[in-house]
């Protein structure tokens, strides 16, 4: 795994802030259209924050979720995806890091983001020997939230202390 990932999953700050500041378009695998779902609300956080989330869900393909059509899979996709967030179990991850690795020139993906509760090291090495970064166990919207200080008006200590206007984490 790459130097900026430590054995316990570990991921620097600047790398996260860099992620969040470069993606721009998001395939998010196991998007549910259901609003109680933690995709749902992730897709709805990421989106009225400036990315484009595309919904991948063969069972809901064809229709919307948020606005957006549903895919079946990342092929399906029409342009390039700049990060696959995977909301599904942790055995499906090595399926959708094959896929991701399959289009990643077609696509131009750059990052494998698995959600909290997801690891997969043999997907990690797989997507990152084709030269995708690879986020595991970690939720975009919480990162975005934390780096940008919006989770301490939750009561979540940040470690940011400041008087200045905090900024989102995008260049």
């Amino acid at each position: 795994m790459n130097t900026d990932v430590m054995d316990d999953l570990n991921y620097s700050d600047t790398l996260l802030r860099h992620i969040l500041s470069t993606v721009r378009t998001i395939a998010l695998v196991g998007a549910s259209g259901d609003w109680k779902r933690p995709s749902f609300f992730a897709m709805k956080y990421l989106q009225r924050r400036g990315y484009r989330v595309i919904p991948v869900n063969p069972g809901r393909a064809g229709s919307k979720i948020l606005g957006e059509t549903v895919y079946a899979s990342l092929a399906d996709i029409p342009g390039e995806i700049d990060m696959v967030d995977v909301f599904r179990a942790s055995e499906a991850a090595l399926g959708v890091a094959e896929e991701a690795v399959a289009l990643k020139e077609q696509k131009d993906i750059k990052v494998l983001w698995l959600q909290l509760g997801i690891r997969n090291d043999a997907a990690a090495e797989l997507a990152e020997a084709a030269g995708i970064q690879v986020i595991m166990d970690r939720c975009p919207k919480i990162e975005f939230a934390r780096l940008s200080g919006e989770l301490s008006w939750s009561g979540i200590n940040t470690g940011i202390i400041t008087s200045k206007v905090l900024k989102a984490p995008r260049a």
